[in-house]
């Protein structure tokens, strides 16, 4: 699904950074409906929020299992807190680090940047809305 959107270059052309993909092309294989203006949101969360905190894809994980599972608000429930978590839990059992500059150091390389870390975090998306359904 996502996954395999983003191993196929998605957002390349664009030149999405680590967020963007995510939301795009969330958008496109979840069919979210999202608008390009809801999309545009997410582009400040690219490189940890410019600062290197939380990774861009992550934060853009986030805002798509918000857009799946929150219905009104965060506060109605604690299935978004819940699936928040354990994105974040897998995802850093997985690649080490949910930080932005350390997964720079670890993982990105001159001539693919940080798209093994992008995969990942759409690799880990995927089994949550796999598991959970799109709503």
């Amino acid at each position: 699904m996502l996954k395999q959107l983003i191993d196929d270059g998605f957002g390349k052309i664009e030149d999405y950074n680590c967020a963007e993909k995510i939301i795009y092309g969330a958008n496109i294989v979840y069919d979210l409906g999202l608008s390009d203006d809801a999309c545009k949101l997410l582009a400040g969360f690219g490189g940890g929020a410019g600062i290197g905190h939380l990774c861009g894809a992550l934060a853009g994980c986030v805002a798509v299992l918000s857009s799946l599972y929150v219905e009104n608000n965060a506060h109605e429930s604690d299935r978004i807190a819940k699936l928040t978590r354990e994105l974040l839990e897998e995802y850093k059992q997985k690649m080490s680090s949910i930080d932005c500059s350390a997964l720079v150091d670890l993982y990105r390389k001159p001539d693919t940047k940080c798209d093994s870390v992008i995969s990942a975090a759409a690799e880990v998306l995927d089994e949550i809305v796999e598991r959970e359904g799109i709503q």
